[in-house]
């Protein structure tokens, strides 16, 4: 199982590294995002710590669905994704290399976001960094194990990314909250509660998706037959 997740994740970040279409259309977005919202600021007005990390975390989600509504693209041609249901090895590592890739894909994003918010929101790093990195990795576990997940979902449905949107976001609500929280107190946001909490809710939502996923994918992903 572990050889066929890794072989999934790797094909899925050579074709969508090789074209870039969908990743480049997921990147734009995020940073359009950045860019209209310092526009609502006047000048030399700097949005507040606050809105900032929801900002980063918005854009974050909608490029997160561009990027799964891709990775499951791949397998619609021809319908290639025959050859995965026919294959000896777990459905299961499908869900997972999809995720893996989801979740390298993202962060690469991210590491494009995180300057976009100093340079177009007036932000700067003045909370301790570990706590922000630790937050970053538990949210995006959590999104691309739910994103892999109804990424399969949407599978050949017309306007898949509007099913995909319209289901994922109230979903990853939790999470996004947990990151906006910790990332707010990175950006030089107050607050009374430390980091922890948010660090428990994410981790808690963590672990109900990925155990959601391992019980409904390969459900999901065959019932598309």
């Amino acid at each position: 199982m572990l050889r066929l997740t890794l072989a999934v994740a790797r094909k899925d970040l050579s074709l969508t590294l090789w074209r870039g279409n969908g990743l480049m259309q997921a990147l734009l977005l995020g940073l359009l995002l950045f860019f209209v919202f310092s526009l609502s600021q006047e000048v030399g007005e700097n949005l507040s710590p606050q809105s900032a990390a929801a900002v980063f975390w918005l854009s974050s989600t909608f490029c997160q669905v561009l990027i799964f509504n891709q990775l499951y693209a791949l397998e619609e041609i021809n319908n290639s994704h025959l050859g995965l249901l026919l294959s000896p090895a777990p459905i299961l590592a499908v869900w997972l290399g999809k995720a893996i890739a989801g979740f390298v894909l993202l962060l690469f994003a991210q590491l494009l976001f995180l300057p976009a918010a100093v340079v177009f929101l007036g932000q700067s790093l003045h909370g301790p960094l570990p706590p922000a990195v630790a937050i970053l990795l538990l949210v995006d576990t959590g999104m691309c194990a739910l994103g892999s997940l109804l990424g399969a979902l949407a599978q050949g449905q017309a306007a898949s990314e509007s099913l995909l949107s319209i289901v994922l976001f109230p979903l990853l609500t939790p999470l996004l909250l947990a990151g906006i929280g910790v990332d707010a107190q990175t950006f030089g946001n107050h607050s009374s509660n430390g980091p922890d909490a948010w660090m428990g809710i994410a981790c808690a939502f963590d672990a109900i998706f990925l155990a959601v996923g391992l019980l409904l994918f390969s459900f999901i992903y065959a019932g598309e037959e």
